[in-house]
């Protein structure tokens, strides 16, 4: 009984691991142009 929830119990935090690894990649590709973004919307309401 302690076998199979402990193999999803790894299972689910390999993937937890794997879609937090994703969104960082994400988000480290999408901040520079949120930024830049941020940056020309900044000076444009000024």
């Amino acid at each position: 009984m302690t076998k199979p929830s402990s193999y999803s119990t790894v299972t689910m935090v390999i993937y937890l691991i794997y879609s937090m690894s994703k969104w960082i990649s994400t988000c480290s590709k999408l901040l520079p142009s949120i930024g830049i973004s941020l940056t020309a919307a900044l000076l444009l309401g000024r």
